[in-house]
């Protein structure tokens, strides 16, 4: 039977049961499981099984929430009748992870990388979800490993610091050494906006009220300030301080 190649969201906090019970000749699929509303088929074409003309198929499976890849063996339990048979479990919904760093220009910096991760699920989660719930996970395990105590808060007042004479540096910027299309870099003129500070004080709605300046050019700014930590609607004064 092919059931490790099952995908399924558990949406209640204890096991679930689900049944099969096909007969006669044909091709046995995941949509031929018996529906349970504390359980959610993600991939109802999947194959499970062939059955001959006089062929009949009756199962029950099993569905447990866990984290990680479990081998059968630690799935047993002692009190499972004789007929019950554990399988591999990977509860992981992530598929499959792809990422690449590559150099970035802003203005006349060059020093500045741009992260791209793909991520691929089974459908349980979102992938904007994964990528939160690991990065939580992340931050979580480095925790543990700060011993700060009285010194903490003044350490994260150091980062602070520093991220916020990082921005302060990219909103002096000149918008025209962004490398902009002609005809973002033409409205932005005509719009009286030569900083990145002068940009990003505006909301996105405040930007299609200029005059030429559409979706395209929206996206595009979009784009630029994501790959530098900036965005629309930005309290730039808090930045900028005295130098505004």
């Amino acid at each position: 039977l092919n059931l490790k190649r099952l995908r399924v969201k558990l949406l209640s906090d204890e096991d679930a049961t689900l049944r099969i019970d096909v007969s006669g000749e044909g091709e046995v699929r995941a949509e031929h499981i018996e529906q349970n509303p504390a359980v959610k088929i993600l991939n109802p074409d999947l194959h499970i099984a062939t059955l001959s003309k006089n062929g009949n198929l009756t199962v029950e499976l099993r569905v447990s929430d866990g984290r990680g890849y479990v081998s059968a063996e630690e799935l047993k339990r002692e009190d499972d009748p004789i007929g019950v048979i554990p399988i591999d479990a990977d509860f992981s919904p992530v598929s499959k992870v792809s990422y690449e760093v590559t150099d970035t220009r802003v203005g006349q910096r060059t020093d500045f990388n741009r992260l791209e991760i793909e991520i691929w699920t089974d459908g349980s989660i979102e992938p904007e979800d994964a990528m939160a719930y690991a990065a939580k996970l992340l931050v979580d395990h480095v925790e543990m490993l700060i011993n700060f105590e009285g010194e903490l808060e003044s350490a994260e007042e150091v980062v602070r610091d520093e991220e916020r004479d990082r921005v302060k540096q990219l909103l002096k910027t000149r918008v025209d050494e962004l490398e902009l299309s002609v005809r973002s870099s033409n409205c932005l003129r005509c719009a009286n906006i030569h900083t990145l500070a002068d940009l990003v004080r505006n909301q996105e709605s405040e930007m299609l009220k200029y005059k030429n300046f559409g979706r395209k050019s929206l996206i595009e700014l979009n784009e630029v300030l994501s790959n530098i930590g900036l965005r629309f609607g930005m309290d730039v004064d808090y930045y900028l301080g005295d130098d505004r």
